[in-house]
């Protein structure tokens, strides 16, 4: 563990090493103005191989690379291609041809399509749900966007688009399919060019969970009041990452996509401050004190005062748990990827805490 000490450092590494000291294993990376305040390694990489964990080890993030997907959108429509009020349906008829008409690209990045998801996250009975969903849909089969067709096409949906919003994956996975059409591009090989590349991720991909290639963490399943590994996740999630999530990179990835995003490298200046624009309430209530709006694959925090505290994103799925948090005042970049379920969350918001204790 290295870093420049800063107003809140003493405190954030004391966060970290609470959060070690109950078994977090994962990687961190905290940095404000450029420099780093703490990068950290800790736990297995492989339980089974006794292998550490590095900064150079790459996790799953899942829903944080929905913020990919946006950003590719965005370029698009950048340079001409779409327009975010234009309907999604031409862009997706083959896949999806009952799509309702009146949902357009900005209904599908903002979550307010109102379309069911192939997996309804905010269930009441989650769990059930899951169970339910793998018994019927073995994961293996779900490697590419299309393969999560199936899982929605048909179901009726919760809302006029544009009515609310309601968290919701299979948006992305049409704008994964739109993105595919428009650039004659596989979704993957888009994200790497829009993305990866000029962003100067250089460990960034979407490995697969069999896969072969190097220095890939294992995930491992936990409940979520224990941070006990259960056993890994091969047979417990998707294979590989699509558009709604499910990438895999560092933490210093991570940390540069966000700087990346902010500096106008990814989209040009118009396009930079829509991206960086909450669009949508997410709740009524505040949570933590704050106002939760969400913008295009990025979740805003509001104070008081309507200032944008935090802008990111969360990602949880079995055997992976991860956070990115940028606040714009004090230019803090925080970069939390767990390989044990539910491990992420506590630590991001406790170095949370000190951030905002410090301005």
């Amino acid at each position: 563990m290295s870093g420049a000490s800063v107003g809140f450092g003493t405190a954030v590494r004391s966060a970290v090493e609470n959060a070690v000291a109950e078994g977090f294993s994962g990687t961190v990376s905290v940095v404000a103005e450029g420099r780093p305040v703490l990068q950290g390694a800790y736990g297995k990489a492989s339980r089974r191989w006794d292998i550490d964990n590095t900064m150079d080890t790459r996790f799953r993030i899942a829903s944080i690379s929905k913020a990919f997907t946006a950003v590719t959108v965005l370029r698009l429509a950048q340079d001409g291609a779409v327009d975010l009020d234009e309907p999604l349906l031409p862009h997706v008829r083959h896949a999806h041809p009952s799509l309702d008409s009146g949902i357009t690209l900005r209904h599908a990045l903002t979550m307010t399509s109102g379309i069911a998801d192939w997996f309804e996250e905010d269930s009441e009975t989650w769990a059930a749900d899951w169970a339910a969903l793998c018994a019927a849909h073995p994961l293996y089969l779900l490697r590419d966007n299309a393969d999560y067709l199936p899982l929605f096409i048909g179901k009726p949906g919760h809302f006029a688009p544009g009515e609310r919003y309601r968290y919701n994956g299979a948006g992305y996975l049409l704008l994964g399919l739109m993105i595919e059409k428009l650039t004659g591009l596989d979704f993957i090989e888009a994200i790497q060019r829009y993305v990866f590349a000029p962003a100067a991720m250089s460990d960034a991909g979407f490995m697969a969970l069999d896969s072969a290639g190097p220095g890939l963490a294992e995930g491992y399943l936990a409940r979520a009041d224990s941070p006990a590994a259960l056993r890994t996740n091969l047979y417990a999630t998707t294979p590989r990452g699509a558009a709604d999530g499910g990438a895999t990179c560092t933490a210093d990835d991570l940390v540069a996509f966000a700087r990346a995003l902010r500096s106008g490298t990814l989209l040009n200046e118009t396009a930079t401050r829509l991206a960086l624009t909450p669009q949508v309430q997410e709740r009524e209530e505040k949570i933590r004190g704050y106002r939760w709006m969400y913008g295009f694959g990025l979740t805003f925090l509001l104070d008081d005062n309507d200032r944008v505290v935090r802008w990111g994103h969360t990602g949880e799925e079995d055997g992976a748990s991860a956070r990115l948090y940028h606040y714009p005042e004090g230019d803090v970049d925080i970069a939390v990827l767990g390989n044990v379920s539910w491990s992420a969350g506590d630590l991001g918001w406790a170095i949370h805490d000190a951030v905002v204790a410090d301005r």
